[in-house]
């Protein structure tokens, strides 16, 4: 890791469709493993059926770099089956059949030009601005009738 490297990182938690439930920037020295917690948290309630909506998904898929004992042990604990790719081990988890809508949303951020080549020096101008493509995703997803 890099820790000189300038830039920043964009985290993203979606569900199986790729629709973003929750953002976060973060320069680019930062290490991934750092986000999981609060991505997950930002996570709001899902509305749908009736009764009380839920609150947490039932499992939560990352790479490598979201990987570690106390992230696994907690996400257990509040009933969340954790699909993270264990570091040290070979590639071919499988988890890139299934993970790719989280790549295809970020590849879709990346589209903006404003999210491709970073020019604000305030975080929370660029974080304004990853919210805009998050709401512009919903929109399209919206008119399409995924949702």
């Amino acid at each position: 890791m890099d820790r000189a490297k300038s830039g920043s990182k964009h985290h993203v938690i979606t569900d199986a469709a790729g629709i973003p439930l929750a953002s976060s920037v973060t320069g680019a020295n930062a290490h991934d493993v750092t986000q999981l917690a609060p991505l997950f948290n930002a996570i709001p309630p899902v509305a749908g059926k009736r009764g009380r909506p839920r609150r947490r998904p039932e499992a939560v898929q990352g790479d490598r770099a979201y990987d570690s004992a106390l992230h696994r042990q907690g996400l257990r604990e509040l009933g969340v089956v954790p699909e993270l790719a264990e570091r040290g081990t070979e590639h071919g988890s499988g988890l890139g059949r299934t993970r790719w809508p989280v790549e295809r949303t970020l590849a879709w951020f990346h589209q903006n030009r404003r999210l491709r080549i970073r020019y604000e020096r305030r975080a929370d101008v660029h974080q304004a601005f990853l919210t805009l493509a998050c709401i512009k995703i919903c929109a399209s997803a919206l008119l399409a009738g995924y949702c």
